[in-house]
């Protein structure tokens, strides 16, 4: 028995570093640059909101585009939430990489620290935490968007409740306070949308360039 919990500690030690890392790696691939690079569009970054997401890369007038890039930077997400679950089902490592993987995509080591706003990585994180708690996430961005039309809106008020949900169904644990921290980041990445939402300057949803 001890020899099993201290060959547990071993690996635990082993590869809590090394899935962290992996994580923030993870994160850093901008698939919005990535994919309008691959597909020949003009690069996020330089029309719109300039932000590396699905949301501006819509706006290029390519909405396969978007969509790759929406489902790319949430698998991202999920698969580093995922691995971590497979190797080590402790909440901090859980919380640690998923925390990484969003810092990855916000400052991304391949794209000299100039990264997105989040949102599609924040929705995988919690899809890979669990299914129901991202679809609760998705169906909250969705409905404000709906009759809003401003995606930056839906998920400044999906960060808001994110977290809360969580707590609600799972109660307070290290998860949790990965998430607050993911949903206080997300909502300073968005302090342009909102100063634009309150002088009514923000940009609807597939309003193009």
């Amino acid at each position: 028995m001890v020899l099993n919990i201290m060959q547990t500690f071993q690996a635990s030690a082993f590869f809590a570093p090394s899935l962290i890392l992996l994580a923030y790696l993870l994160g850093s691939l901008s698939f919005a640059v990535i994919v309008t690079r691959a597909m020949g569009v003009a690069d996020p970054r330089t029309y719109g909101s300039k932000n590396p997401g699905a949301t501006n890369v819509l706006r290029s007038g390519n909405k396969v585009a978007a969509v790759l890039t929406l489902v790319l930077d949430a698998f991202k997400g999920w698969l580093a939430v995922f691995l971590a679950m497979y190797f080590n089902s402790s909440t901090v490592i859980v919380g640690l990489v998923a925390l990484a993987v969003f810092l990855g995509h916000l400052y991304p080591l391949f794209f000299k620290f100039a990264g997105g706003k989040g949102v599609a990585t924040a929705l995988g994180i919690l899809l890979g935490i669990a299914p129901l708690l991202g679809i609760a996430a998705f169906a909250t961005w969705a409905i404000i968007a709906y009759f809003f039309r401003y995606s930056s809106l839906a998920s400044l008020i999906s960060a808001v409740f994110a977290p809360l949900t969580y707590i609600l169904w799972f109660g307070p644990d290290e998860i949790a306070l990965c998430i607050i921290a993911m949903s206080g980041l997300l909502i300073y990445r968005h302090r342009q949308n909102i100063s634009n939402l309150m002088l009514g300057k923000e940009r609807k949803l597939g309003e193009k360039r």
